[in-house]
């Protein structure tokens, strides 16, 4: 509450009502001046500020001593309680940057979020009981700030004017099938065999419209046409496909990390590298992170950051 008086001095308000404080407490202007460290003269003048616009006496004074009218009584009881007030607001404010607390807005791609990043976030939550996730799964990139989001992911090189990014481990692609496909197909030796071999195709094209997958072999690159008989932008349904054997299947070691230490999948062609796509988490550049979107943030490193 800054205020212009009629002398044109710029007043904080609530300063003039700390400093009036100070002077009934303490007694007189003297004693309040040696407390606030200000002089006399500013201790003076912030009381008479307060009393030129209430348009009212609040310290009768005398030479001798000085005494509450009944309307500074009334209005000093005021002041404490909202000078008490605005301390318990900025000691709340500096806690919650202490101290992870409050509601934290996440934004992530539907596969990482449902398969990769739930696990982590019920993780987190039970390290840090004050805070409350709203986690919304999509596959745009949203404006965080528009749309009200702390935090961000996402896979692939984007655009990110305004955002810091905090790189996480990026996405290793690898080829899988389930043992039973294998047994009943083969098992492809090359990037061209797959041309024979039913795959699981992820997108949301027509079936009709022919898909690549790319591969590399000392610094050569490879594309191969692939077709399948199930097209999903579901890679959740996909990866379920390959583990009941109705194909192979391209997509991140991460997401079906637990299928091939299992041995429901298994991984081919891994003599042959496949684009590598990085991931990372965003926040708001100039905005120093609250507490709650640091130790997010730090929490998705130690779970999948940048070392993997």
């Amino acid at each position: 509450m800054v205020t212009n008086n009629s002398k044109g001095i710029i007043v904080d308000r609530l300063t003039s009502m700390a400093v009036f404080v100070k002077v009934v407490d303490l007694g007189s202007f003297v004693a309040a001046a040696n407390e606030t460290g200000l002089s006399p003269q500013m201790v003076s003048k912030h009381v008479v500020f307060l009393e030129d616009r209430l348009g009212a006496t609040l310290l009768n004074r005398t030479t001798r001593k000085q005494s509450l009218s009944d309307i500074g009584r009334a209005y000093y009881e005021r002041c404490k309680i909202i000078l008490g007030e605005a301390e318990a607001a900025e000691s709340l404010a500096s806690d919650m940057r202490r101290h992870p607390r409050g509601l934290l807005r996440v934004n992530a791609p539907k596969t990482f979020g449902s398969l990769v990043l739930a696990p982590m976030v019920t993780r987190y939550l039970a390290r840090f009981p004050d805070v409350e996730i709203d986690l919304v799964l999509e596959d745009r990139f949203v404006d965080p700030v528009d749309e009200g989001y702390e935090v961000v992911i996402r896979i692939g090189n984007v655009p990110a004017p305004g955002l810091v990014a905090v790189p996480l481990a990026p996405y290793r692609i690898v080829v899988c099938a389930a043992p039973d496909y294998l047994a009943r197909f083969g098992e492809p030796k090359k990037p061209t065999d797959l041309m024979h071999h039913q795959c699981l195709v992820f997108g949301q094209s027509a079936l009709s419209r022919p898909s690549c997958w790319h591969f590399y072999e000392d610094g050569k690159e490879t594309e191969v046409n692939i077709s399948g008989r199930i097209r999903s932008n579901d890679w959740l349904t996909l990866m379920r496909a390959a583990v009941e054997g109705y194909g192979i299947a391209l997509g991140a070691e991460l997401i079906m990390r637990d299928e091939l230490a299992a041995g429901r999948l298994v991984q081919v062609l891994d003599g042959y590298d496949v684009p590598i796509r990085p991931v990372n988490a965003f926040y708001i550049a100039g905005r120093r992170p609250t507490a709650k979107v640091r130790s997010f943030l730090d929490a998705m490193v130690e779970a999948f950051g940048p070392e993997g």
